[in-house]
């Protein structure tokens, strides 16, 4: 029998025996183990049951991880070191970790310059690559016991007195202390603006963050203007773009739009040290009583007449916003001419006399609607009254004359239309006629009459008769002449030399030819 055979029939012998004898079976697994087991296993040493399952290599990995059960939640989690190794979902534990090596074996087979710490739950970067293993993993700690919070290293560092709380990633990065990339947005207080250009202290000087207060005032009340005057919400009018680009729109957020001149008035001119509890009377006489020329004679509606632009431009149009229309000479009246009372307080009587009374040269006979005959134009060019639609047209050398001619006064109708009234003192007649003078002569001319003694009379003017002159025969007035019988003695009687010897019908001898033939009577 070889020496070969004779180790491996000792050793059948003794696994029969430990097969047969449970009470010697931890004395013989003793015996076969290949070396003591490190100080932190020795208290299992005697029960290699612990770690070993006979005939099922394979098993020990999950004993192993049965007793650290730290290891075997970072593997079942995938977190940690060992379970962020894929070869460790397929090897032993023995593979790295070698025991039966002795006492003070170290069976962590750690190489500190060499380890890949993204291997971990804390991958380094930034400054924390420069660090020292030391600096964070102690010597009396495991090194999956070394915090993770900066709060546990950088303690004495923190600045804000915890006010911020402990999670510094918020705001700072590991690659600079001092490079904080906080979103201010995410804040009650977004940055607009020139407030994205600030820097942190200039806000928070104490380093305590969530302190400041985040109205305007609280930062800008040495800047203001306003002195106070204008209230401590600057947002109303200002906007954190640029101090002096003013945010407010009088237009828009008051019920007062500036327009014109308004618009290069300063705040103060019209409101008062605090202007937005003023209630603002927005009547223009509010502010502009002292510079109303009219003594309120024109009411308190400024903006009736005149623009925001300039006070002496007026918008008011007379021919638009009344129902009279200035014309002619109208226009150049002062508004007072006519307006004598306010305006806005008594409704004008529109007539021409209502306000021309006074001026009427015609004492009133003419009426009172003026515009009859006269323009605005001109009160006495032109007149466009027709005579021709009186009853006393003008014809002839009539049309030639002056009104004051016949109208020594402007109270026309008190002109008589009888032709005596104006040419008593030209009647030839001496009043023989009467005054109809138009029953002879006509307005053409004056010598140019048409009187027909046949047709007009009942005496007709035959023989010589027709050669006398009117006054031979009228001598006194023709109401007296027409009592006359028409006899031939009633003309003739001193001429008669028959002394009335044959009546008075010298006609029946006499022809009226020539007193001195006679009729043959034959």
């Amino acid at each position: 029998m070889s020496e070969r055979q004779s180790i491996l029939l000792g050793l059948l012998t003794m696994f029969a025996l430990v097969t047969t004898s449970n009470s010697h079976a931890q004395d013989i697994e003793t015996l076969v183990m290949p070396g003591q087991v490190i100080s932190d296993h020795a208290d299992l040493e005697s029960k290699c049951s612990s770690c070993h399952k006979k005939f099922d290599k394979k098993a020990q990995k999950r004993l192993c991880l049965d007793c650290h059960d730290a290891i075997a939640a970072d593997v079942t989690n995938e977190t940690g070191f060992h379970g962020q190794r894929v070869e460790v979902e397929t090897e032993q534990c023995s593979t790295c970790h070698t025991e039966h090596v002795g006492r003070d074996a170290v069976v962590i087979m750690l190489d500190e310059a060499a380890f890949d710490h993204r291997f971990t739950d804390f991958e380094l970067q930034g400054s924390h690559k420069e660090a020292e293993c030391s600096d964070c993993h102690k010597t009396d700690q495991k090194h999956r016991e070394a915090p993770s919070a900066c709060v546990d290293c950088h303690r004495e560092d923190e600045p804000h007195d915890g006010a911020m709380g402990l999670e510094c990633t918020t705001c700072h990065q590991p690659t600079e202390w001092l490079q904080a990339k906080f979103d201010h947005d995410t804040t009650d207080y977004p940055l607009i603006g020139k407030h994205v250009e600030a820097a942190c202290l200039d806000c928070h000087e104490d380093r305590t963050f969530p302190r400041p207060a985040s109205t305007c005032y609280d930062c800008h009340a040495e800047d203001d203007a306003h002195d106070g005057r204008s209230g401590n919400d600057c947002g109303n009018c200002h906007n954190p773009s640029d101090w002096h680009d003013s945010s407010f729109d009088h237009s828009r957020d008051t019920d007062f739009d500036l327009l014109g001149r308004h618009d290069e008035l300063a705040c103060n001119d019209c409101h008062s040290e605090d202007p937005f509890s003023d209630t603002m009377d927005m009547a223009c006489a509010s502010c502009h009583l002292e510079d109303d020329n009219h003594d309120g004679h024109n009411g308190e509606q400024c903006d009736t007449c005149h623009s925001f632009s300039a006070w002496p431009d007026t918008t008011f149009e007379h021919d638009i916003d009344t129902d009279y229309p200035l014309l002619g000479g109208h226009k150049e009246v002062a508004c007072n001419d006519c307006h004598v009372e306010p305006i806005f307080e008594v409704e004008l009587n529109t007539s021409c006399d209502s306000c021309h009374l006074d001026d009427d040269p015609h004492d009133g006979t003419l009426g009172t609607v003026c515009e009859t005959c006269h323009t605005e134009v001109n009160w006495q060019d032109p007149v466009f009254f027709d005579h021709d639609l009186t009853s006393f047209p003008l014809l002839g050398k009539h049309n030639d004359n002056e009104c004051e001619d016949c109208h020594e006064t402007q109270a026309f109708k008190e002109v008589e239309s009888d032709c005596a009234s104006c040419h008593h003192e030209d009647d030839p007649h001496r009043g023989s006629f009467t005054g109809r003078c138009d029953g002879c002569h006509n307005p053409v001319a004056w010598d140019l009459w048409d009187f027909d003694h046949n047709l007009q009379t009942d005496f007709a003017l035959e023989g010589a008769h027709l050669t006398v002159a009117c006054n031979d025969c009228h001598r006194s007035s023709l109401e007296k002449m027409k009592l006359i019988d028409g006899s031939c003695g009633g003309c003739h009687r001193a001429d008669d030399v028959h002394d009335n010897e044959f009546g008075m019908d010298c006609g029946r001898c006499h022809t009226t030819d020539s007193f001195e033939e006679v009729r043959n009577l034959q």
